[in-house]
């Protein structure tokens, strides 16, 4: 090699080495876990909006009971017990030395004072006093229990107090008022607390507050890119992606084989029918309708993988125990959805109307249903959010509140102005049961297929994938994944 080109290969070989070092992520700090997340809307309990205010305020709070769909079991967490004699009052009893990150201590009071607080606010929580727990009178009989008395007998209380809306806020916030300084940097009274104010565009720093061997002492929320957050997991510069976007959702089975999760969201859409229209008083013509949707399509193309196709009317992080296979209505069946519509003597054109937020897969749904059943359907906005049409279908999307399968059910027979004694009366007796309310709320579920005021289709679901170092990944419908379980 002459002496001329010497220099310039050493160069740069020197430059190469630079990239490549450039390139190798930092190792990990022992204890530290590091989670890419999106922007959360909101870090005030009442007024959750999204799984990832959701995943951090679970986090930062511990609630009075946790609640399993797949049981339809309630488990006491902040309360040391939940009793009830007639399923009308309620006593809960709170586990002694309960405190808030600020070192005050949580009382039956807090509770009360929080709840008051919610429903003056009018959160969007505030459903699960207002419409699903019902609560005539709501006391602090002492320091650690909590006195509830409901308008009716409501065996599924437990549940609801797994809500988030219902967790505690101390009296610091309670007094000031100031909800937007308190959702910047929240107090609780769970396992973590926040080291330091949240970064809006940047994320925030958890710190635990017991010790907790093998467990994370430290988590890093870092705000960015789903698609660029899963291949920092991919490459090891992150350890844990809290989404997953739509154009990653087949890599991540051979990505991470054995290091993804899937959880059903308490989110689902679905298909109104206009009860004032009578070309839709006829079953048969609902049904028509409903059969003809492509949910698997819907669920692939503008839903981007976030969600399942429906099976039922309640989607599965909500419903009690698992159903066994799709609901009939649930099925595409092109041909004998045109059979059914030929038969109701069913004539278009028809608009299908949507709400802000919904037209990413509402004007998709038409489109199918158009070329499906051969008729004229335009997807029109509707304005405002909360009325119904009288002249054409309308797409629906709830986020339950609470865990219990009443509140769905009673929201989408609400939504749909469908009434009917017999569905009334089990719904009602669903409500008071305790060890057959499983059965009971299914028995309306199943009215509701039958009758088809609403046509099920899709439910929500999350996503994680994570680094070879971390383990014990875990996730619930109602607070998504369980950070403080994790290991590193």
């Amino acid at each position: 090699m002459s002496a001329r080109l010497r220099p310039i290969v050493v160069l740069a070989a020197l430059l190469l080495g630079m990239t490549g070092c450039a390139q190798s992520p930092a190792p990990p700090q022992p204890g530290v876990l590091t989670v890419g997340v999106g922007e959360p809307a909101s870090l005030l309990p009442a007024d959750l909006h999204d799984q990832m205010s959701r995943m951090i305020v679970g986090a930062l709070w511990t609630p009075l009971a946790d609640y399993d769909a797949a049981t339809g079991r309630s488990t006491p967490r902040a309360a040391e017990s939940i009793t009830s004699a007639d399923r009308i009052t309620w006593d809960v009893t709170l586990r002694p030395g309960g405190r808030f990150h600020d070192g005050t201590p949580v009382t039956a009071k807090s509770y009360v004072d929080t709840w008051r607080a919610v429903v003056a606010e009018h959160w969007p929580g505030s459903s699960a006093l207002t419409k699903v727990l019902r609560a005539k009178e709501i006391s602090a009989t002492d320091e650690h229990t909590i006195h509830i008395v409901l308008d009716r007998p409501f065996g599924q209380a437990p549940a609801v107090l797994a809500a988030p809306a219902l967790l505690p806020l101390p009296d610091s916030v309670l007094t000031s008022r100031d909800w937007a300084g308190f959702a910047a940097n929240p107090v609780g009274n769970g396992p973590f607390r926040m080291a330091e104010p949240w970064r809006p565009g940047s994320g925030g720093r958890l710190v635990r507050i017991d010790d907790a061997p093998g467990k994370a002492r430290e988590i890093q929320l870092r705000v960015g890119d789903s698609t660029a957050q899963y291949d920092a997991v991919k490459t090891g510069a992150l350890d844990l992606a809290s989404e997953v976007p739509g154009e990653r959702h087949e890599a991540m089975h051979h990505d991470f084989a054995d290091r993804h999760a899937m959880w059903p969201l308490p989110e689902a859409g679905y298909l109104a029918f206009p009860v004032s229209d009578k070309r839709f008083e006829d079953p048969t013509a609902r049904h028509a309708f409903a059969m003809a949707v492509d949910r698997t399509a819907l669920a692939a193309g503008p839903l981007a993988q976030q969600v399942d196709p429906a099976a039922s009317i309640l989607p599965p992080g909500i419903a009690p125990g698992v159903r066994s296979g799709a609901c009939r209505p649930c099925v595409h069946d092109q041909p004998a959805a045109k059979s059914l519509l030929d038969q109701a003597a069913f004539t278009g054109p028809v608009t299908l109307y949507f709400d802000a937020g919904q037209q990413s897969w509402a004007k998709p749904l038409a489109d199918q249903l158009a070329t499906a059943l051969a008729l004229a359907i335009t997807a029109t906005q509707r304005d405002g959010e909360t009325s119904r049409s009288a002249d054409g279908p309308f797409a629906v999307t709830i986020a339950p509140s609470t865990p219990s399968p009443h509140e769905p059910l009673a929201a989408l027979a609400e939504i749909s102005g469908y009434t009917d004694p017999g569905f009334t009366q089990l719904l009602a007796a669903a409500e008071a049961g305790a060890d057959d309310s499983a059965q009971l709320y299914r028995l309306a579920e199943n009215q509701l297929l039958r009758d088809l005021p609403i046509a099920p289709l899709w439910s929500g679901h999350g996503h994680a994938v994570w680094a070879q170092r971390v383990h014990d990944v875990t996730a619930t419908p109602l607070r998504g994944i369980d950070l403080a379980a994790i290991s590193v």
